[in-house]
Order: structure tokens, then C-alpha cells, then sequence
């Protein structure tokens, strides 16, 4: 059974864990009575094609039977390439799990970590709205309903700068109450939202507290 390099193997677990949560999401999850080990090559054999004796999907190492969600899975579907398969090497002959699954699993929580303070600080900063063209220029705006985030507040334009990024991008801060975030040292009576974010940059040429940017062609 072949390894697969770091990026590839996160990657194609990427993908897996997208397929397998669609399963769960869904109650394609097929029970069973009881654990059961099998080899690549008995596996293989799941691939719910004709005459194959069922439709498993493996991940991390565990075995699922997704029969209920057929159109996903089976040969020639968008998911067909995990069902029947294992990747990476994750238990061993003796069922035991290897140092391997204990390592992906850790990149798999640090993954959901990430994903969680992105989707915090998304909430907190709110992509603007923006159009675009050659006639007018460019608009940059904020709406209660900006970058897919429903809120009580419309916010404010303003550059948001992320370490490592090479350019920073548009995103709407709300303007009064206390900041979001007292880690940053601000006294928590200031009534200016998170205006006073360390991160955040104004656009020259906009009023401070417009709530739409408007920006000629060049």
C-alpha cells in the first residue's frame, strides 16, 4: 500500500473528509454489527460496481458502508475514487492504529482549529461588497448582509492586513460598542466598535465612517 507524500495525502484527505461528511451529514452511515478488519485487497472489491458485493468508503482508516448514497459514490460519481480504497497506512495487520493516524488526526484538529478562527474572525470582519467597472471605477460597500455574514450592524470599509498576505482586502468593521477583542489592550469603555483594530488600515480618499467607498477609474 503505497504513502503518500504530506501535501498529497492532505489533499486527498481534504477530499475524503468532505465526501465522508456529506455521508454523515446526509445518514448514509450504513451500522454494522460489530468491528471488522479488512485488507486493501478485500476492500477493493466494495466499489459498488456490478456484482461487487457492497459501496465502503474508508477514512483514516475506518470503514463505512455509504450504499444509501449510491449516486455519490459509485463508479463514474464525484466521490468514486475513495470508495473501496484506503489511504495512507493507518492500522496495522494487527487492527491497531499507527503513529501515522495519530499524526493526521492532529493535522486534521489543527485544520478545524484554523477553520474556526477563520470563520471568527469572518464574522468579526465581514468581507465588503465590491464592483467593478471600467466606466465608473470600483465601489467598495457594507450592507447587514455583506460577505454572506447576516448581523445587526452594516459596519464600515476598511483594510484588513493578515500576516503573510501581500495584500490586504476589504472588509467591514463595525463602528461602536466595545472592541471585539480586549486581547488587544483597548480600554473596554470605548465606543468605537473595532476601529482601533492593530490590523486594519483606512482607504484614502474615504470619509472615515462612509459606509460605501467609491473609487474613479484609473
Amino acid at each position: 500500500m503505497p504513502r503518500l507524500g504530506g501535501r498529497a495525502l492532505w489533499l486527498g484527505l481534504a477530499a475524503a473528509a468532505a465526501a465522508a461528511a456529506a455521508a454523515r451529514w446526509l445518514g448514509w452511515w450504513g451500522g454494522r454489527a460489530g468491528p471488522r478488519l479488512f485488507v486493501p485487497e478485500e476492500l477493493a472489491r466494495y466499489r459498488g460496481g456490478a456484482g461487487d458485493p457492497g459501496l465502503y468508503l474508508a477514512l483514516l482508516g475506518r470503514v463505512y458502508d455509504v450504499s444509501p448514497g449510491r449516486r455519490h459514490y459509485e463508479p463514474g460519481a464525484h466521490y468514486s475514487g475513495f470508495a473501496g480504497r484506503v489511504i495512507g497506512r493507518f492500522y496495522g495487520a494487527d487492527g491497531l492504529p499507527t503513529p501515522e493516524l495519530t499524526r493526521v488526526e492532529a493535522m486534521v484538529t489543527q485544520g478545524a482549529e484554523a477553520g474556526r478562527r477563520a470563520l471568527e474572525e469572518k464574522r468579526k470582519f465581514p468581507p465588503c461588497n465590491a464592483e467593478w467597472s471600467s466606466s465608473r471605477g470600483s465601489r467598495l460597500w457594507c450592507s447587514p448582509e455583506s460577505g454572506g455574514v447576516s448581523r445587526d450592524w452594516t459596519g464600515v470599509p476598511r483594510k484588513l492586513y493578515k500576516p503573510g498576505a501581500t495584500e490586504p482586502h476589504c472588509v467591514c468593521v463595525r463602528t461602536t460598542g466595545p472592541p471585539s477583542d480586549q486581547a488587544q489592550g483597548l480600554p473596554a469603555h470605548t465606543n468605537r466598535g473595532d476601529l482601533d483594530h492593530p490590523n486594519l488600515g483606512e482607504y484614502a480618499g474615504c470619509p472615515p465612517l462612509a459606509v460605501t467607498c467609491s473609487f474613479p477609474p484609473r
